[in-house]
């Protein structure tokens, strides 16, 4: 079992079994939370303990996997980790036959008899689906609608008898697992129109509750941006202040999202100085990652150049003209409490 640094309480105790699929979650200040983030873990929290599957979506970059780490943290179990793939089959989530174990009896008790006995039998390796199921743990599958709907599928009775049906095992008299009372699933997934994302089907959608994930409040991303690049919370301020303008601005709400802002502030924090537009590195730094964070890489929704140009300058006049406001008003300020 892996150990990964994610907020929780404490460190989890793993259960008997393989937890060669398994990570535990370990408590970790890097976790940024603020009343945002408080409020979404809460009503997730609600419905994961409700018994209920867990479906974060929204767009690339508003923290989806973050919060599914953070959500499956407070459960205090073990998890175990799938990246949706869309080479992905069901066979390579709940598990499959691979090698055969053949014995053999030779029975010479009695010289004048000679007793043979031979038994075949194909090996059935469990999966990570099959794993958690078993021992209770926690399933964060990540961007899950980049697998086929139908690899998917043995889902639907999981989240719904709370069965897992394995059909190579049932010649055996092991075709279902009951599903461990511990077990629960968090899934992420991006919009269906994003290119390499299949639709998912709808019983599967209606199995779990989702909660609809966008751009969090400027607090929190200036919060979440000095923490990650490591800058003050100044320059990480203007530096949201940006981004959002962009967002607001520019031809797609959701683009640029929080990792280029975060991009940018790591840029600053290496190379230094402040974040103005005369600052050349600031500025070659906001041009290069802002103009080619477009959606589903198209040309048309590209942010120009000139436009980060734009918003630069007014954002920069912006506020000067409110810190030259502050010093005009500083000054009437205090030519009253001297005519006084």
């Amino acid at each position: 079992m892996s150990v990964v640094p994610f907020a929780s309480h404490d460190a989890v105790d793993p259960d008997a079994g393989d937890q060669s699929d398994s990570i535990a979650l370990a408590p970790s200040e890097a976790f940024v939370s603020s009343a945002a983030v408080q409020d979404i873990t809460e009503r997730a929290m609600a419905y994961l303990e409700a018994g209920y599957a867990l479906h974060l979506s929204g767009p690339p970059g508003t923290g989806k996997t973050t919060l599914a780490f953070h959500v499956a943290a407070q459960l205090g179990r073990p998890a175990i980790l799938i990246h949706g793939d869309h080479e992905f089959g069901s066979s390579d989530l709940i598990g499959r036959e691979s090698g055969y174990r053949k014995s053999r009896l030779v029975d010479n008790y009695i010289p004048s008899v000679f007793k043979l006995e031979e038994e075949g039998r194909a090996l059935w390796i469990d999966n990570r689906i099959t794993t958690a199921c078993r021992l209770g743990h926690s399933i964060i599958y990540d961007e899950f609608n980049r697998s086929k709907p139908e690899a998917n599928n043995p889902f639907l009775s999981i989240l719904s008898e709370g069965v897992l049906n394995i059909p190579g095992l049932h010649g055996r008299g092991e075709g279902y697992v009951k599903v461990h009372p511990c077990f629960r699933a968090i899934f992420t997934s991006n919009p269906a129109e994003y290119a390499g994302v299949y639709r998912a089907q709808d019983a599967l959608l209606d199995r779990m509750i989702t909660l609809e994930l966008g751009h969090y409040d400027r607090e929190t991303e200036i919060a979440i941006t000095a923490s990650k690049s490591g800058v003050d919370p100044q320059r990480a301020a203007r530096v949201v202040d940006v981004v959002r303008a962009c967002r607001v601005e520019g031809k797609d709400p959701h683009f640029p999202t929080l990792r280029a802002t975060i991009a940018i502030a790591r840029v600053l924090a290496t190379r230094g100085g402040e974040a103005s537009y005369r600052n050349p590195v600031f500025l070659w730094a906001c041009r290069d990652i802002l103009s080619h964070t477009t959606p589903n890489g198209k040309s048309d929704q590209a942010v120009s150049p000139d436009f980060i140009d734009l918003i630069l300058r007014r954002s920069e006049g912006a506020e000067e003209g409110g810190k030259a406001t502050m010093r005009s008003g500083g000054r009437a300020a205090a030519r009253a409490k001297g005519g006084k």
